[in-house]
């Protein structure tokens, strides 16, 4: 209200005739109430260009501010995947001595050793196969034949009235959902029907019959892989194994009885490089951002240099650069950053030495994994990803309560703006709409009143004379 008093009192005090000289020079015929009354709200609606300069300002530091949150959840993203017992330091690869005969994957995790493979022979997929006709088109004789699956269950196949082929056959068994798979062969001799189990192994063994003109014969029945770990003879009705080595997967290619392959389980030393390397990029893109808040470019520092937020921010990932790891008993070779080969910088960035890096990860593992994750993920990955989240954390984070902050301060602004426009700009325009129009007007009509005064005034004079 007492903004509205103040414009009322200005407005009532304007002296028309110097607003009008001064726009438009004291001859001028008449007013252009348009340019008038925008001229006049100029000076009343400084109070809005000072809101929307602020709103501006503010929209400026939640973009800012919303980077540096995004900068900060991809670091923190880092650390939680180098604190992961399935992340990066975790993951163990496999080499095989004879890759063509036995090959292997194993999760994150599995412990490190050596395992000698020796593979006997493969596990087949029973399969039958149909007698020769002309073609996969040529009609076969009306009659039928039985599938008796695995578990004894027996279906009919019709071979139709005289007009069904073997492709329709192969359809109708595809579609009837018996644990196989029905192709039709074609080559010199003419086409036969194919009929594969779904599943390999002696357990997953079918059998077909006779008839519509038909005969079949078993191609390759089902049989089971024989292999050996270790010495300890096993079997598997695929040759893809699991459970037999905790951890790892076994795939077997060739059989090559009295052949053993050995398989080592060893940490992914390039897993973990990759990510130790992404850790240190991500941590300079972050306190790179910060930084440039503070740098006075020559046009002032950063929209947010004023922000306890992002200072508070900026101290947090130094000092976390600090954190050195004590092992509860024995010693360790890596207990800061340096002894990765990761280095400080001047500006808080950091360089990496990378022969350092591999040379520490080749010798020293689980030493690194002890500096990152502790004695239980508790470790160097673990302190930075606490720091972080307790900026990041979309219930009660820093940045989140920082940017509701900044959405509060626009809203009330907005408001400001809207209220201000209705209860004061507008009444206002249009106060000045009328009395421009008013005065308009009667200037318009001012040479017909001086004309009368000239006249009167010319009367008078002769009169007198």
């Amino acid at each position: 209200m007492s903004s509205v008093s103040s414009l009322s009192s200005t407005n009532s005090a304007l002296n028309l005739s110097a607003i009008l000289e001064a726009a438009f020079g004291a001859s001028s015929a008449g007013i252009d109430v348009n340019s008038a009354v925008s001229a006049s709200l100029s000076a009343a609606e400084q109070p809005e260009f000072l809101w929307e300069q602020q709103e501006a300002t503010i929209q400026s530091q939640q973009s800012a501010l919303n980077s540096l949150q995004n900068n900060a959840e991809t670091l923190d993203n880092d650390m939680q995947s180098l604190n992961s017992l399935l992340g990066p330091l975790n993951a163990v690869k496999v080499a095989s001595s004879n890759s063509s005969i036995v090959s292997a994957s194993a999760s994150s995790g599995t412990a490190a050793a050596t395992h000698v493979i020796e593979v006997n022979s493969l596990a087949a997929t029973d399969t039958w196969a149909s007698g020769t006709v002309a073609s996969a088109s040529t009609p076969l004789a009306a009659g039928s034949f039985t599938i008796t699956g695995a578990d004894g269950t027996q279906t009919t196949i019709s071979t139709g009235t005289g007009t069904s082929t073997l492709s329709d056959v192969a359809s109708t068994i595809n579609a009837d959902g018996l644990g196989v798979s029905a192709t039709v062969v074609t080559d010199t001799n003419g086409a036969r029907l194919e009929i594969v189990s779904n599943t390999s192994g002696s357990a997953a063994n079918f059998s077909v019959g006779a008839g519509g003109g038909l005969t079949f014969s078993e191609v390759t029945p089902g049989a089971n892989a024989s292999y050996s770990v270790d010495g300890l003879t096993l079997s598997s009705a695929s040759n893809t194994v699991t459970g037999a080595v905790p951890g790892v997967t076994l795939n077997l290619l060739n059989a090559s009885p009295n052949t053993p392959v050995t398989l080592t389980v060893t940490p992914d030393t390039s897993q973990a490089a990759t990510a130790i390397n992404q850790f240190v990029t991500d941590y300079n893109t972050l306190i790179s951002a910060v930084n440039t808040q503070f740098a006075d470019t020559g046009s002032g520092e950063g929209v947010l240099a004023t922000d306890p937020t992002v200072r508070n921010l900026q101290s947090e990932l130094l000092s976390a650069l600090g954190y050195t790891y004590v092992p509860a008993s024995g010693s360790t070779t890596v207990s800061n950053l340096s002894s990765l080969g990761i280095t400080v910088n001047k500006d808080g960035t950091l360089s990496l030495d990378g022969s350092t890096l591999n040379n520490t990860l080749e010798n020293h593992y689980g030493d690194v994994q002890s500096f990152f994750q502790g004695a239980a993920l508790n470790g160097f990955a673990n302190t930075l990803d606490q720091q972080l989240s307790s900026f990041s954390n979309p219930a009660n984070g820093a940045f989140t309560v920082d940017l509701s902050s900044m959405t509060t301060q626009m809203t009330g602004l907005q408001t400001n703006i809207t209220n201000f426009q209705t209860n004061v700009i507008d009444p206002l325009q249009t106060q000045l709409n009328n009395e421009y129009s008013k005065a308009e007007i009667l200037l318009q009509q001012l040479p017909m009143q001086m004309k009368q005064i000239d006249e009167e005034l010319g009367y008078n004079s002769s009169s007198n004379g």
